[in-house]
């Protein structure tokens, strides 16, 4: 004859491990759902397309701010003005002629720990003043750990990732750099965006 105490420990048990089962999928459709609903921007290079995935939830007014910028045509026939292999790619500031565009009022310093300068991720680009980033980014092509907050001051503010197009970004660091106009880096070939675009969500 079973005991009543280890019966009713088994019985809680199977309670326990049904319960849990029963809630993978629904836990699975929250997460899918989420990332559904994230803003995504497309941005198409001279070589080739880059998509990005935005989290407004970790940075709304990065995001923001970026998301103007792309809405207004402000980022087509900008270029990627520094390139450095193992370390990142930089754009979103000037023409082809390395002309700087003007831009709006900087954005306040996002950066956190939920969203680390890890390879992949892309992060806005300032000067050393934290709250001065405003249409220049840049995609991280390593792990650049140094540049997070706590490690490096104020640190950098990622906000969002690559999802699309990450051989694209490995394409353009690769590129043959030099020194233009008093800036170094520069790719000798400019590698231009030709346009970014938000990816409307499906209806």
């Amino acid at each position: 004859m079973t005991h009543p105490v280890k019966f009713l420990k088994s019985m809680i048990s199977l309670f326990v491990l049904f319960t849990t089962f029963a809630a993978l999928p629904a836990l699975a459709q929250e997460s899918s759902t989420s990332g559904a609903s994230l803003p995504k921007v497309r941005m198409v290079t001279s070589e080739g397309a880059i998509e990005l995935q935005l989290r407004p939830d970790v940075a709304p007014d990065t995001v923001a701010n970026f998301l103007q910028y792309v809405r207004e045509g402000f980022y087509d026939g900008t270029v990627f003005h520094r390139v450095i292999p193992g370390f990142m790619i930089q754009g979103g500031g000037f023409t082809e002629t390395l002309s700087r565009k003007p831009t709006r009022d900087p954005v306040r310093n996002e950066a956190s720990p939920t969203l680390p300068n890890l390879r992949g991720t892309i992060a806005m680009a300032r000067t050393n003043a934290p709250d001065s980033a405003t249409s220049q980014f840049f995609i991280n092509v390593a792990d650049n750990g140094f540049l997070n907050a706590g490690v490096r001051g104020a640190g950098y503010a990622v906000f969002g990732k690559v999802t699309e197009g990450m051989g694209v970004v490995d394409a353009i660091a690769r590129k043959p750099t030099t020194r233009k106009q008093g800036m170094a880096d520069v790719p000798v070939e400019p590698v231009r965006i030709e346009k970014a675009t938000v990816i409307e969500p499906a209806e």
